[in-house]
């Protein structure tokens, strides 16, 4: 391992407090080309056990300090070009541990054309510079020796050499650092309105005035964009008395007295029209970029929750995608998801087909035997519940429920769902992934770019590609962690399996098409594009259900299948047991001797044997089964309907910084800010709740006019 390697290996080993050994092992195996759940999940000797956060975010750091190593080296390369670099700069650059630190000690060596102070440079006034930073001598008869072209009386030599003294201040590492600190801790940000509207969703910021250091994520990016909008104007305001003379402390203290007064404009210019318009661009940069991580950390724990939402199975579901001058699209599926009728109904404005309405889905209920009626919450959502409530009400042991539909659409109109569905129009497709959501909301909303889906707050206003890297990183961990069906998974969700690529996921499904269903894992391997290293990454994750080896129906991985058999042998059991019963769940109680002597015997670690035990016990382990199952209705409420006081059972349908957003069964979700969430005080909302809970509510406010619901979860009982 070379000086550099170990280097960043020590230093993401401590900036994530992981074992150092661990990190560089863990490393090895990511350069290696293995994948984060196949790691997580079969590797856990090598890395200690980290989980897939712990992972990702390793090969984050891993990636920014290869990248700040390559650009120390550019700057080394650069300064010493330039025949300036000392050992001392050169350990000073190597020992940074940031871009910016690099970026600021870069500065003053970095080519700069056009400025006031590069062109005074460029008439030779730095050493008349110089010599006004000593003070010892007069600067006025100096300045008559330095005249040139664009500086040709005294005064505009003096004003080119202060130009240059303005631009080094404006430059120096530890003045921009100090700066920057106390810019942030003692500045206030304001926003003004400019030609703006009355009422708007910036309303509050029209005049408004906050410290930087105090400022939540949500509302920097909501003056943001309230900025770039140009409904406001923002600035920073901050006092720079006191840190002008820490600064002329620091730096020009010893000036002699032909040079102090000069020095100090120099300063002062260098400040205001310099460094501080510089620090605040670094200012409102660092609060962008704080803002940015939180609400992607945001998004991507709501959608971790919803994407582990569990499957409503064995179950035939009515899906109605709801609208008003185009109909209700209805769509029929079978507890597998295939489809098996679609109608249109007209049962809101203009139409209003109540009556007809009602006879047809009573038809679908009884020809199908539907249990379950899944509404979309969008356009006609609250009208088409109370449509669907009176078909509730006749049917006993039938229920409703409103299902998100973000992202529906956007599903329905790609490639993905033209494909599977070339025959139907937009709507109709629609009202199908309305259905599947309910039955499997995972393997649905794998077809729908994540960012679609619409679970955070100001997504459109965050970097897109670290949106959408981090929302991967979430789907990739959802799906792997619960697995797939080879012989029914969707080419959508087998992309996201461990090492499969869309084109091998259209591969595996064109095989599947053309040969059948799959008997083993090893099929695999005669897959197109399916080579050895792939399929040692997505093997473990692919499920066959009745197959020929009952082991591929757990998350054993085939390499381990002899430890898994020989396991079995010694506790008494065979493969035959694992499938007969679908699982050996006293396994544990059988172990001849204890798991640590047991892994040495076997030649496997304990962390991967644990797992193997834990497979053999429940092979159908689905985590999705811990969280709470959707809220089912007979009823149906209305805005109108909610009076002060109520307490409603509800659904998180979306947390932000400032508190949840629940359907309680009407139109409009309702706020819970995030001082009534609970009767203790709380940093955010995601500490006691989280997307798809299912929480006990009362109503604290009803505004009619502008549809807004105010929600307490304060002493319910």
């Amino acid at each position: 391992m070379n000086a550099q390697h170990k280097t960043i290996i020590e230093l993401v080993a401590a900036s994530l407090n992981l074992a150092a050994d661990k990190v560089e092992s863990t490393v090895a195996l990511l350069d290696d080309g293995n994948t984060v759940p196949f790691i997580a999940r079969y590797r856990k000797e090598v890395t200690g056990g980290m989980d897939e956060e712990q992972l990702f975010a390793l090969e984050q750091q891993i990636a920014y300090q290869r990248n700040l190593s390559q650009r120390k080296q550019e700057v080394i390369r650069s300064i010493d070009q330039q025949q300036q670099l000392t050992p001392e700069l050169e350990q000073e650059i190597n020992q940074c541990t940031k871009l910016q630190q690099v970026e600021d000690i870069y500065r003053p060596y970095k080519p700069k054309r056009n400025t006031r102070g590069s062109k005074a440079r460029d008439a030779g006034l730095e050493p008349l510079a110089r010599e006004i930073l000593l003070g010892q001598k007069d600067p006025r008869p100096l300045a008559e020796q330095y005249m040139a072209p664009g500086f040709e009386d005294v005064d505009a030599v003096i004003q080119g050499a202060m130009d240059i003294i303005a631009e080094e201040f404006s430059d120096l590492p530890d003045n921009r650092k100090i700066a920057r600190r106390r810019t942030w801790d003692k500045a206030v940000l304001t926003t003004e309105a400019m030609d703006a509207p009355s009422e708007s969703p910036y309303e509050m910021y029209y005049e408004y005035s906050e410290p930087v250091a105090k400022l939540p994520p949500h509302r920097v990016l909501a003056i943001n964009r309230g900025e770039k909008e140009e409904v406001l104007s923002v600035s920073l305001q901050f006092d720079g008395t006191y840190l002008l003379e820490e600064l002329w402390r620091k730096n020009y203290d010893n000036t002699g007295q032909h040079g102090r007064q000069l020095v100090r404009q120099a300063m002062e210019d260098g400040y205001h029209r310099l460094l501080a318009p510089a620090v605040e661009r670094d200012v409102r940069r660092q609060l962008t970029d704080m803002a940015q991580e939180a609400a992607c950390k945001l998004f991507a724990s709501n959608l971790h929750s919803l994407l582990l939402q569990p499957p409503t199975r064995d179950r035939v579901v009515l899906g109605i995608d709801p609208a008003f001058r185009t109909g209700c699209k209805l769509a029929v599926v079978d507890a597998t998801g295939k489809v098996l009728d679609i109608d249109v109904v007209y049962p809101t404005p203009p139409k209003s087909q109540v009556e007809q309405t009602v006879g047809r889905l009573n038809q679908l209920v009884d020809r199908y035997n539907i249990t379950v009626i899944a509404i979309g919450n969008g356009t006609g959502s609250r009208e088409t519940a109370e449509v669907v409530a009176q078909v509730v009400a006749r049917h006993p042991g039938v229920a409703y429920t409103i299902v998100d539909e973000a992202g529906a659409s956007v599903y329905s109109a790609a490639p993905v769902a033209k494909e599977e569905f070339p025959e139907l129009d937009v709507a109709q497709r629609s009202a199908i992934s309305i259905a599947r959501r309910l039955q499997d909301p995972l393997a649905e909303l794998v077809k729908v770019p994540p960012q679609a889906i619409g679970v955070g707050q100001y997504q459109h206003d965050v970097d897109q590609k670290e949106l959408a890297r981090l929302l991967g990183q979430v789907v990739e961990t959802c799906v792997n962690q619960v697995g797939a069906d080879l012989n029914t998974a969707s080419a959508p969700l087998l992309s996201y399996i461990a090492g499969i690529k869309p084109a091998v996921a259209r591969e595996i499904v064109a095989w599947r098409q053309q040969q059948g269903s799959f008997a083993n894992r090893s099929q695999l391997l005669g897959v197109p594009r399916m080579g050895d290293a792939t399929f040692k990454q997505c093997a473990g994750f692919l499920r066959i259900r009745q197959g020929d080896n009952p082991l591929d129906n757990t998350s054993v991985h085939p390499e381990s299948y002899p430890v898994a058999e020989q396991l079995l042998g010694l506790c008494g059991y065979s493969l035959s047991d694992l499938a007969n019963r679908g699982g050996v769940p006293d396994l544990h109680k059988a172990l001849p001797g204890s798991v640590k002597n047991l892994a040495q015997k076997l030649g496997v670690g304990e962390p991967t044997l644990r797992d193997i035990i834990a497979a053999l016990e429940k092979p159908s382990r689905d985590p999705r089964d811990k969280m709470p199952a959707p809220l089912f209705r007979e009823g149906v409420l209305t805005l109108e309907d909610l009076k002060e006081g109520m307490v409603l059972e509800g659904t998180v349908r979306n947390v932000t910084d400032f508190g949840a957003f629940v359907d309680i069964g009407v139109k409009e979700t309702g706020l819970v800010h995030i001082s009534e969430l609970a009767d203790k005080y709380i940093k955010h909302p995601l500490e006691v709740v989280k997307v798809g809970d299912n929480i006990t509510v009362r109503v604290i406010g009803v505004d009619l006019r502008r549809g807004r619901i105010a929600l307490s979860r304060k002493a319910v009982n």
